[in-house]
């Protein structure tokens, strides 16, 4: 069963703009399912999964492509990465083509890995100016129950536009399940159970990703080290904290982050710093972005177990800043550029800070009903000099209300 993904205009958009695009995302999250249902009917397909091709696409690029001619999708384009320079020269020989005979450009190539770390070099200096990058991420709650995602902006009269799709009201129970099981296709289409999907899916990972960039040796201590670092979910990130736990050196924990990153499993959410301040903690705050996968590496055998267990709060907050950094994919939108925390040395901490030109929107997120003082932390931001718009307060109420002057309770089954 095929489940309507927001990032489809997205693609579409994008892939009218270039002869190549690029669609980038954790293994399993839909990247092939959505590109297939997209276009399949006038696009051929060949997967560098398969030994043959891959081969041929590492021994000889340029008869790879002359073998699978344009327009075509090449999944999992990672394990060839030498492939795109021959794409280079193919996109410039037809855009001559293009300009003498007076054609409209076409959509030559469409790529799809699960990997940045080995591509993004190759795309930044083979393919620059001729390739359009989307990212992609498992299901976000609206795509599960099949609602419309607009793009998430903290301002209110975007926001009440939300109250009125008709979505359903759902528990601080039915969010833990949501939570538990988190968004991956195969898990919510009822495909594969849950827990024998992620040991596979573990498995997969490590096998097929991790362990060509990290020494055969380091398997079992990667293993233990994925498990740890779900254990810190929203919270700040100290390599040398991590490092005791896992007896690796730093230097290789930075590396083992760089790889998740750059995988789609984890994001990390940077502090908001200007000149002003020196007292600003520098540390970024860590984020799994699949809940049901943090939660299979915790051990947590239970949607019940997480709502009531000692990091219910840390996981309620990674599933709203994964279900919006997903919004900001599905539109792409670079989060980045607008999402970050606060917390100073003071141990004061705002959850997150939407900057938007001059206006800050901050938000806080808390698992409990009209929580107590949820703004008490806001006016710290007043020494930044921007605009302090009405804030959020991310919660599991059922209806958009106002707290104070300062923000709005906001529903969590409205993102």
């Amino acid at each position: 069963m095929y489940m309507k993904r927001t990032v489809e205009e997205t693609i579409l958009k994008v892939s009218r703009s270039f002869p190549a695009i690029v669609v980038y995302g954790p293994r399993q999250v839909g990247k092939s399912t959505t590109i297939e249902m997209l276009f399949a009917s006038k696009y051929r397909k060949v997967t560098l999964d398969d030994r043959d091709d891959r081969l041929l696409a590492e021994s000889n690029p340029r008869l790879f492509l002359e073998s699978h001619a344009y327009p075509l999708i090449i999944d999992e384009i990672q394990k060839a990465p030498s492939i795109l320079d021959e794409i280079k020269i193919k996109i410039d020989e037809q855009r001559l083509i293009w300009i003498k005979e007076s054609k409209e450009r076409e959509l030559m190539y469409i790529l799809t890995g699960s990997s940045r770390f080995e591509l993004q070099e190759g795309i930044s200096e083979s393919l620059a100016g001729r390739c359009g990058v989307v990212d992609m991420s498992s299901f976000s709650q609206a795509e599960k129950y099949g609602y419309d995602n607009p793009f998430f902006e903290p301002k209110i009269e975007s926001l009440r536009l939300r109250g009125k799709e008709g979505r359903k009201y759902r528990t601080k129970a039915e969010i833990f399940q949501d939570i538990f099981m988190g968004g991956m296709p195969d898990i919510c289409t009822g495909v594969s159970e849950r827990d024998v999907y992620f040991k596979s899916y573990i498995n997969t990972y490590i096998e097929r990703d991790v362990m060509r960039l990290i020494a055969a040796s380091s398997e079992l201590q990667f293993r233990n080290f994925i498990s740890i670092l779900a254990l810190r979910t929203a919270q700040e990130l100290h390599y040398d904290d991590i490092a005791r736990n896992t007896g690796v050196d730093a230097r290789t924990i930075k590396r083992w982050i760089s790889i998740l990153q750059t995988s789609g499993i984890i994001y990390l959410l940077q502090p908001y710093m200007t000149n002003v301040s020196k007292r600003i903690i520098k540390a970024p705050k860590l984020y799994f972005m699949d809940t049901g996968l943090c939660a299979y590496l915790c051990k947590w055998p239970t949607a019940e177990m997480l709502e009531f267990c000692a990091m219910n709060g840390a996981f309620f907050e990674t599933f709203v800043v994964s279900e919006i950094i997903k919004n900001f994919y599905a539109h792409n939108q670079n989060p980045q550029d607008k999402l970050f925390y606060y917390r100073d040395i003071d141990k004061k901490e705002i959850d997150l800070l939407y900057i938007e030109g001059k206006s800050l929107y901050p938000i806080e997120i808390k698992k409990s009903i009209a929580p107590t003082s949820p703004t008490k932390n806001f006016d710290v931001l007043e020494k930044f000099k921007l605009k302090i718009e009405a804030g959020l307060v991310i919660e599991t109420c059922d209806k958009i209300r106002a707290i104070n002057e300062k923000a709005y309770a906001f529903p969590v089954y409205l993102l």
